[in-house]
């Protein structure tokens, strides 16, 4: 089995390459233990002495057999390269896995409405069928036309049957983006971060949802970001609310340091109705 090396190793590997010496303090690693026993690599004075390469090319020889490295230069080149494929690790290590490439990226959208977008520079209708949804692979180079806002949806079943909440949004065109699976949500950001569109946040009506909300999406998209509460949504919490949510959720945040009057509005009614709301019922209720 092909032994991965790590950047660090790779480069002080090409530094001794380069006819160059480094102490052996800085070379403690098992590969190093076994060219200085295959007398690769020698070791002047005392255990503290200079490392260095006695023959270039059984040194370049035992990198092709052992650990799979036939251009330690490119290796290199390669490892310090942002978004690398798993296609170019194996062109100059014998091994896709020789660095960890994320190779699932992006995050789901869906749209009861077709948007027009822009995906690597080609134009593009996002309206996936009904029981279907869009994942955007390369977000960097996606855009949408600047008269949609993009709705965050916080739960699923709610990014599923968007459609049921259609009546909602009826003023504005709505692109709806999910942040699940969790591991997504950074894309999520960063994509939202980069486009000059407004974020509405369609989330859980309790403290737990305000968190959310101002740690994951408020603090990084300023005022650009809005929480979205329905008009009623005093009557709905009054007589659809959860008790137990105002009973064991706490503020994990501090009231006086919101500017948004959304949010302080809606902190008013949960306390007054001492409730909170799910968003899944806005899906089947309006």
């Amino acid at each position: 089995m092909l032994e991965n090396v790590s950047l660090i190793l790779a480069q002080k590997l090409l530094y001794l390459f380069q006819g160059k010496k480094l102490p052996a303090s800085q070379l403690k690693y098992k590969l190093i233990d076994e060219l200085l026993n295959e007398s690769i690599l020698y070791k002047s004075g005392n255990k503290k002495g200079l490392i260095y390469i006695a023959q270039n090319r059984t040194f370049t020889l035992f990198l092709k057999t052992r650990v799979g490295i036939s251009d330690l230069e490119a290796y290199v080149e390669a490892l310090k390269k942002e978004g690398i494929t798993r296609g170019e690790l194996v062109q100059v290590s014998s091994n896709s896995k020789t660095k960890k490439v994320r190779t699932f990226k992006g995050f789901l959208v869906n749209s009861y409405l077709p948007i027009q977008a822009i995906l690597n520079e080609k134009p593009i209708i996002i309206r996936p069928a009904e029981g279907t949804f869009q994942f955007i692979y390369d977000f960097e180079k996606f855009t949408v036309a600047p008269d949609v806002t993009v709705i965050g949806i916080e739960n699923p079943e709610n990014f599923r049957f968007i459609s049921n909440q259609e009546y909602l949004f009826e003023r504005i065109k709505p692109l709806f983006v999910s942040r699940y699976p969790q591991n997504q949500s950074s894309d999520l950001i960063e994509w939202l971060k980069s486009i000059p569109n407004s974020y509405l946040h369609f989330g859980d009506f309790d403290f737990a949802g305000i968190n959310i909300y101002l740690s994951e999406y408020k603090k990084y998209l300023g005022e650009k970001a809005i929480f979205f509460v329905p008009k009623n949504i005093e009557t709905l919490m009054d007589k659809h609310g959860n008790s137990t949510r105002y009973d064991v959720q706490k503020m994990n945040f501090d009231l006086n340091s919101i500017t948004e009057q959304n949010i302080k509005n809606l902190v008013d009614i949960i306390h007054r109705c001492k409730k909170g709301l799910d968003q899944e019922f806005f899906q089947i209720n309006k």
